[in-house]
């Protein structure tokens, strides 16, 4: 069963490095077999759980394979129905249809065995919603499918599972998906991680200012923020405890740093390439776009992390020394070289996937570079094994967000949607991004990140873009929440993941990541009002030098208010008032974000002493 799995994983890994160097063969046969490969996967690695399934386990095996087949049965009747629609006029049979919905239903069994009920309800009530939608309310009421219309539109169409956002991920996601694998197999994550220790070991916070950095560059290539969390969290979260930081501090830090590194240019953990197929704006301008943002992102970072330091009386750690040898540089060069070929590519105007593919050459070849690698050279082999079943595992996904796709292009409801929230919103820009960021944290809890923002950017994208805010800002907007979503409780992903390394409680645990990483609820905001900062045609250099301290200033006060510290413990009056000038420093109306500058600068002066100073001076 281990041969099999592990060669089922090898052959997505092969077809997503073949796909991205020389192109795909036909589509129907292509997207299909990916996708059988996938439920394959799911097969291997998720049987079924059910108490008295598991019991017995000739049943549960008779269970799984009749799954198995069924989906096999429904994707080669989908090759075969294609292949005939295109050579000549064909009918749909009730047994195609029949194929059709049962392929529906089991993956959507194999997405719910995967990511849990959040995906499969969701996909699961749109299915639903097709057959009520006549006896729902006026604005979601429409006149109603049929069965036939259901597998014809979501299995044999390609609006639905087999349309242009699965055949996106293959073609341009999973080979990114390959290379963060594989550069966690030859080493490279080790070696970030050393160098991140050395860069920070004379700050206050240490190893916790190390899982910022080691996260944010891991991050953007390995596009999983719970492998981010595992990755990075083993090594940095017991030193950050050790360093004297509250558990709950340590897996806060952590899990929020790794949920970052997917907004981090060039690669964005793949989401910059998915956006830039979707909204049709070139990669290096959506790259180039973000890289305000995460920087303004991981500053809050780093600040929260300064001020808990200071709050716990966390000294610089002088008796323990990171030293960087020449093996230390070279196993950089593990990173950094296919990061560069990758932009190279890019900028040469290559297609993604080929830059993709060029940086996975790179890689292997670099990564023997580390002497543990070329002891043993299998860790390639492992690596693409790993990075087949994440690949496979996100497809399914991708499949069930196929049917809501599917769904939404039947019914309509997504313009219906838009036009509520504009409703609801009485044509504020603040409510409607205020609604359309809730939406966006509901609708992203428990899912990976590009299949939440493939759920957001259906939903509610058409909400946003309503108010003539720019497609790209629209969609950085989205994305930002979709990012979120892993530390939102109640499902907080990548807290969960975290908190057991840290030996916290996932709760305690998602709450912490909350405050510290709260500026990643306000900097869409920034940007959507103030698009002047962004590196884009929108930049004005006069503008965001006036924007910018008020930035910078918001994130302290605010940092400072959630610590409730800033050199010495606050109460909660001065907390709040902190709190509300922050947040008035973000306030398009002169008046106020400047009475809120010079109130902030007065605050700030006075924690620091400087006023007391004079005092003391001129008596």
């Amino acid at each position: 069963m281990a041969f099999v799995l592990g060669a089922v994983s090898l052959a997505i890994a092969s077809i997503a490095i073949y796909a991205a160097g020389f192109g795909i063969f036909s589509q129907n046969e292509y997207v299909a077999t990916c996708l059988f490969l996938s439920v394959a996967i799911s097969f291997f690695l998720f049987p079924s759980t059910n108490r008295w399934i598991a019991q017995h386990r000739s049943f549960r095996f008779f269970v799984d394979g009749a799954l198995m087949l069924s989906a096999t049965a429904a994707l080669v009747n989908f090759i075969i129905v294609q292949n005939e629609i295109e050579t000549g006029f064909y009918s749909l049979t009730s047994l195609d249809h029949w194929l059709g919905v049962i392929g529906i239903m089991v993956l959507l069994e194999f997405a719910r065995r995967i990511w849990g009920l959040p995906l499969f309800i969701i996909a699961a009530l749109s299915v639903v919603y097709l057959f009520v939608g006549p006896y729902m309310p006026s604005i979601f009421r429409h006149t109603g499918f049929t069965i036939e219309e259901l597998s014809e539109s979501i299995w044999y169409g390609y609006s639905g599972i087999f349309g242009n956002v699965t055949l996106i991920v293959i073609s341009v996601v999973w080979i990114f998906v390959v290379l963060g694998n594989l550069l966690e197999g030859t080493g490279a994550g080790k070696a970030l991680l050393n160098i991140s220790m050395f860069l920070t070991s004379r700050t206050r916070g240490g190893p916790a200012h190390a899982a910022i950095v080691a996260s944010s560059l891991f991050g953007t290539m390995s596009g999983s923020t719970v492998a981010n969390v595992v990755g990075t969290g083993t090594f940095t979260i017991p030193l950050t405890k050790e360093r004297g930081f509250k558990p709950e501090f340590a897996g806060g830090i952590e899990a929020t740093a790794s949920s970052g590194g997917q907004i981090v240019p060039p690669i964005m953990g793949a989401a910059a390439f998915l956006m830039a197929e979707l909204t049709e704006i070139s990669y290096l301008t959506i790259a180039i776009a973000a890289f305000v943002p995460a920087f303004l992102y991981y500053l809050s970072l780093f600040i929260s992390v300064v001020i808990e330091a200071k709050k716990s009386k966390i000294e610089v750690d002088q008796s323990r020394t990171f030293s960087v040898t020449r093996q230390t540089m070279l196993d950089a060069m593990m990173f950094v070289a296919p990061i560069v070929v990758i932009v190279t590519v890019l900028v040469m105007g290559r297609s993604a996937p080929n830059a993709g593919f060029f940086g996975i050459i790179t890689a292997f070849i670099f990564g023997f570079i580390n002497p543990e690698l070329r002891k043993d050279p299998l860790r390639i082999l492992r690596s693409f094994q790993k990075a087949g079943e994440a690949g496979g595992k996100l497809l399914v996904a991708i499949a069930a967000i196929g049917i809501i796709v599917g769904v939404v292009n039947m019914t309509g409801v997504g313009l219906r949607f838009a036009n509520l929230i504009l409703g609801v919103s009485e044509n504020s820009l603040f409510l409607a991004l205020f609604f359309s960021m809730l939406g966006a944290l509901v609708l992203g809890m428990g899912m990976p990140t590009l299949p939440a923002y493939l759920i957001i950017v259906l939903i509610m994208g058409p909400a946003i873009e309503n108010f003539d805010i720019p497609l790209l800002l629209a969609h950085l907007f989205i994305f930002y929440y979709g990012v979120a979503s892993s530390i939102t409780p109640p499902v907080a992903l990548a807290a969960y993941a975290a908190a057991p390394i840290a030996g916290s409680k996932p709760l305690a645990t998602a709450v912490m990541a909350i405050r510290l990483g709260f500026a990643k609820f306000l900097i869409p905001f920034i940007f959507v009002y103030y698009p002047c900062i962004i590196f884009s045609e929108y930049f004005d250099l006069l503008d965001a030098a006036v924007v910018f301290p008020r930035v910078i200033m918001m994130i302290w006060l605010v940092s400072t208010a959630l610590a409730r510290f800033d050199q010495k413990p606050m109460t909660i009056v001065e907390s709040l008032l902190r709190f509300a000038i922050g947040i008035g420093l973000l306030f398009t109306l002169p008046i106020i974000h400047w009475a809120c500058f010079v109130a902030g600068a007065i605050l700030i002066g006075r924690s620091a002493g400087l006023f007391g100073a004079r005092a003391s001076a001129a008596s």
